[in-house]
This record gives C-alpha cells, sequence and structure tokens, in this order.
C-alpha cells in the first residue's frame, strides 16, 4: 500500500525559505516519478517540480526554476521541496505526488504554505 505524508508547511516571510517533506511508504524511487504540486484556491493543483529515476533527472515549473530544488533520501523513503526565496503567490497547499511504473498516481493530504509579512 502507498502512502504518502507531507509536513513542513507554515508560514514564511518573503525572500525567506521553506524546506517541505513527503515521507513515503510502497514507493520505489528508481521506478517512480515523484512531484510536488501547489493548490491554489479555487484552481487546480499544478506541477511545480518533477524527480525521475531516483533524481537521476528532474524538472521544474518556469516560475520557480532556479529557486526551488527538488530531492530525495532514499534510505528515508522521504523526498523534499527545498524552496528560497519565497514570494507572495507561491502560497498554496502543496502536494506530494508518486506516479508508479504503471502510471497509477498516489497523492499525499497535502500542506499549506503561507508566504506573506
Amino acid at each position: 500500500q502507498v502512502q504518502l505524508v507531507e509536513s513542513g508547511g507554515g508560514w514564511v516571510q518573503p525572500g525567506g525559505s521553506l524546506t517541505l517533506a513527503c515521507v513515503t511508504s510502497g514507493v520505489t524511487f528508481s521506478s517512480s516519478a515523484m512531484s510536488w504540486y501547489r493548490q491554489l484556491p479555487g484552481q487546480e493543483p499544478e506541477v511545480v517540480a518533477s524527480s525521475f529515476n531516483a533524481g537521476a533527472g528532474t524538472n521544474y515549473e518556469r516560475s520557480v526554476k532556479g529557486r526551488f530544488t527538488i530531492s530525495s533520501n532514499n534510505n528515508k523513503n522521504t523526498v523534499y521541496l527545498k524552496m528560497n526565496d519565497q514570494k507572495p503567490e507561491n502560497t498554496a497547499v502543496y502536494y506530494c505526488s508518486a506516479q508508479d511504473y504503471r502510471d497509477r498516481d498516489y497523492w499525499g493530504q497535502g500542506t499549506q504554505v503561507t508566504v506573506s509579512s
């Protein structure tokens, strides 16, 4: 059974940093695509960062490229999203997602990130 549990959300000032963590079970990083999504109120979730083949490849949404970093610790079965230079428009609920080799999608419960002064 696949489970994803996010943590690390909270309040951060503009320009500050925050790191989200997604503890997984039942996920094999080497054969799964791991992603972080954000969902603004009233909008569909959008992908902000993805990691493939246990971090061998990564993709970032254009607005976060250079500021956000997705990484994983295979020993801890955990995926991270380090967010630097936070901006108010990054305020959203952030979700961790896993897509396995059969293209099945799994989601965590989400964690709120609020960027304000």
